[in-house]
């Protein structure tokens, strides 16, 4: 309904009357009598009518409704994950009705999900009592369920004063002390996608004027729910593609234990961790990051994993040759493309390390007695060069000491300059607590954990990030 063709059925005709006046129902914490707005408003008798001046009050209530409307949707635009879409939208819409409570039940009618249930001003208890109640005794329920003739608002002003309702309805509303709901559809042309429902503390439902503009604000956060719902899908598929790329197990391979830790950018990073047993109980290691993002970066990704596994079969004891072929391969099937890697040849029997980096960070050696970054040469990151070739670096890790391989990532997402960066990982690992240092897992959390600022290391971040743990014997 338009300004206009609100303002044209709102307008009086001639002066109401107690038999005609229409009954307002009663609004939780708003006595009816009282009007909500000027829109609602009507002259007092003793005041002389001024020709226009009610027209222009009802207008301004519009103009107002309106401005509120847009603000609560420029709110909801902002959001650009699902979650906080959920909570945004269950909020506004409580302050459109009038409500302080309510609930938000995610559930898409193809069935591709994901579902979910968010609450406001409940707990987890009361909204695990509400989910006790039958689907086909609410009106939200039969909606979810797809049933016929349940596509519009439904509002149950008085639940525990209405006998027709379920039983069970009636006593979880008692129990979590609310006595009406007004349940607001959410759907696109496309299907249902959920329901937002929010409750009053005493017997009441909204006005017209507040069903319209919840029903107008409902209506612009479902599709924005589509879209928030169609990106949240296309990440899930690419995390799924994203962890078929790395390996599914690590070897078990005599005199050294390992752990990798992956954490994936919503974009779909290019970081990647490798660990295969080669002849001799000899290991091949290597961490590695493709530039860029999305698809293009996971299918680039594996094709640079599965040719480090194939040259490290062939000549895995020769990193710099390993990183050599590696380069050509770059070159010929990422023409515009760029990478880093490093390649580390291990055997564990020796305690010998021998490892070659192209543009990738240095590993660091934690343990009880040192603390270090390998020296390692600086060498430009594949596809930089037209041939690529950097000397190798040769180490002996101590009986107890965890070797971190890690991909350029956990710097960047630090969100400092890389040589704060840098100290700030050498101080993690070297405040490893003694009796975690037993496990190359718990070496790698408590890094994570302490590189990572609060607030940077969640999956929202832009910065994929990989680290391999190798703790020696």
């Amino acid at each position: 309904m338009g300004v206009c063709d609100a303002i044209r059925q709102n307008a009086p005709v001639g002066k109401p009357n107690a038999m005609s006046a229409p009954h307002l129902p009663k609004v939780a914490g708003i006595d009816p009598l009282i009007p909500v707005s000027t829109q609602t408003a009507a002259p007092p008798p003793d005041v002389p009518a001024v020709p226009g001046a009610f027209l222009q009050d009802r207008l301004a209530g519009w103009v107002s409704d309106l401005t509120t409307l847009h603000e609560l949707t420029e709110s909801l635009a902002g959001t650009c994950a699902l979650d906080g879409a959920l909570h945004e939208l269950l909020s506004a819409g409580a302050a459109l009705v009038g409500a302080r409570r309510g609930l938000l039940v995610l559930e898409p009618g193809d069935g591709g999900g994901p579902s979910r249930t968010v609450g406001l001003g409940l707990t987890h208890a009361e909204l695990g009592h509400i989910e006790t109640v039958p689907r086909g005794a609410t009106a939200y329920g039969r909606f979810l369920d797809g049933l016929p003739d349940t596509g519009g608002p439904q509002a149950s002003p008085d639940i525990l004063g209405d006998p027709s309702l379920d039983a069970h309805s009636r006593e979880v509303a008692l129990r979590i002390g609310y006595a009406a709901s007004y349940a607001q559809p959410l759907a696109t042309p496309a299907g249902r996608l959920g329901v937002a429902v929010w409750l009053y503390d005493e017997p009441a439902e909204p006005l017209e004027r507040q069903r319209h503009l919840v029903g107008l604000y409902g209506r612009y956060a479902a599709q924005h729910l589509a879209r928030l719902l169609e990106l949240d899908r296309a990440r899930a598929d690419t995390a799924v593609i994203r962890e078929e790329l790395l390996p599914s197990r690590l070897p078990h391979t005599p005199g050294v234990r390992l752990a990798a830790r992956h954490r994936s950018a919503p974009g779909g990073g290019g970081d990647w961790y490798d660990a295969l047993p080669l002849p001799d109980d000899a290991l091949g290691l290597a961490v590695g990051s493709v530039h860029g993002s999305g698809p293009s970066a996971l299918a680039a990704m594996g094709r640079l994993r599965a040719g480090l596994r194939a040259y490290a079969v062939l000549e895995g004891e020769d990193p710099v040759a390993v990183l050599s072929d590696l380069e050509l391969l770059v070159r010929l099937t990422e023409p515009a493309g760029s990478a880093t890697a490093l390649y580390a040849y291990c055997e564990p029997g020796h305690r010998t390390v021998v490892l070659a980096g192209a543009g990738h960070a240095p590993p660091l050696v934690t343990g009880d007695l040192r603390t270090e970054f390998v020296e390692t040469s600086l060498s430009a990151p594949l596809g930089m060069l037209s041939c690529w070739e950097a000397p190798s670096a040769e180490f002996s890790p101590l009986p107890g000491e965890t070797v971190l391989l890690y991909t350029d990532g956990l710097l960047r997402r630090t969100g400092g300059p890389t040589d704060r960066a840098f100290a700030r990982l050498h101080a993690a690992a070297a405040g490893v607590p003694k009796a975690l240092r037993l496990d190359p897992g718990a070496v790698a959390d408590h890094v994570l954990r302490t590189v990572l600022p609060e607030g940077r290391g969640r999956d929202d971040d832009a910065e994929d990030v990989a680290v391999l743990a190798v703790r020696f014997d």
